[in-house]
């Protein structure tokens, strides 16, 4: 499953793959000092290794280190690409974490969406995909329920790792429950009302036990070193007709939603190769995203 490994630009990528090479993939956070200097803010950018290279289009919480998030909430279109082959990934994810100042090691992230990846689900179908991480993806977590973790409920509108129907939206919400403190994960079909699906503990968790301090929230890719890149979204250049996050909010203590504000204060792209991907201005909670693919590099 391709997704954002969160480490620092002097750490090497390859130092992250530890005991779980199935979450380890090509993305990296950096930080960058703030115009006053006085906070770091997150961007994520590709590392590519020499057998894989990521791709993405996303949005990123314009935040620091300091920065206390609960959670999101996003509907999102969902897409089928039924040619895509076994080395090829293709993703649109919510992406929820916290890191601290020099602490490469310890990166928590919790991530739920859709993906296509023949080489971990065996076809080529659109999957719900979740994971998470306590420790920067080296020995903790997994996807879907590959492992301890994730607790599903009884009665849950789906189950992670279910096929989902292409041309259809889901929305998705995680957020830090106040009653419990755990990370809950609620799901709805089409645009409908939102249960629950289940919850991460917080005891899985170091530094998002208490809160969230970066989320993202896009579409991304992956292939083989010389290999075409696959398409993103639904394959279009963002527009009218392309794939799309809507009605995007931040979430607070108390579990309601919040707009984002304009940047610097909410949100801010980054895209990785706009010759092949694109993403286009947010604006009224939502934005448009993806592209044709064909990247070698």
């Amino acid at each position: 499953m391709l997704l954002p490994i969160f480490c620092f630009e002097q750490v090497a990528t390859t130092s992250w793959c530890g005991k779980n090479p199935e979450l380890c993939r090509s993305m990296r956070f950096k930080g960058e000092m703030s115009s006053n200097g006085s906070s770091l803010s997150i961007k994520v950018e590709p590392q590519e290794s020499s057998t894989s290279i990521a791709h993405k289009a996303i949005y990123i919480s314009s935040s620091s280190y300091d920065s206390v998030l609960y959670g999101t909430m996003t509907t999102l279109t969902v897409h089928e690409f039924p040619t895509t082959k076994k080395g090829q990934d293709i993703e649109a994810t919510v992406a929820v974490s916290n890191f601290q100042e020099g602490r490469t090691d310890n990166v928590n992230a919790i991530h739920a969406g859709w993906a296509i990846e023949p080489s971990f689900y065996g076809d080529n179908k659109t999957h719900f995909s979740i994971r998470w991480t306590a420790d920067g993806y080296k020995s903790t977590g997994c996807i879907d329920l590959k492992c301890d973790g994730f607790v599903p409920v009884n009665y849950a509108p789906i189950t992670p790792g279910d096929i989902l129907e292409g041309k259809s939206k889901i929305s998705v919400k995680i957020f830090k429950k106040k009653d419990d403190g755990d990370w809950w994960l609620y799901f709805g079909h089409d645009g409908g009302s939102i249960t629950p699906v289940g919850f991460w503990p917080k005891t899985l968790f170091n530094n998002l036990a208490d809160h969230a301090n970066t989320i993202t929230w896009g579409g991304y890719t992956g292939s083989n070193a010389g290999d075409s890149s696959p398409p993103m979204g639904n394959g279009q250049w963002p527009g009218e007709n392309s794939a799309s996050f809507q009605d995007i909010q931040f979430v607070d203590s108390n579990g309601s939603g919040y707009a984002p504000t304009p940047w610097p204060g909410g949100v801010h792209s980054d895209v990785t190769h706009k010759k092949c991907y694109q993403i286009s201005v947010f604006t009224n909670g939502m934005f448009h995203y993806g592209g044709p693919g064909g990247c070698t590099d």
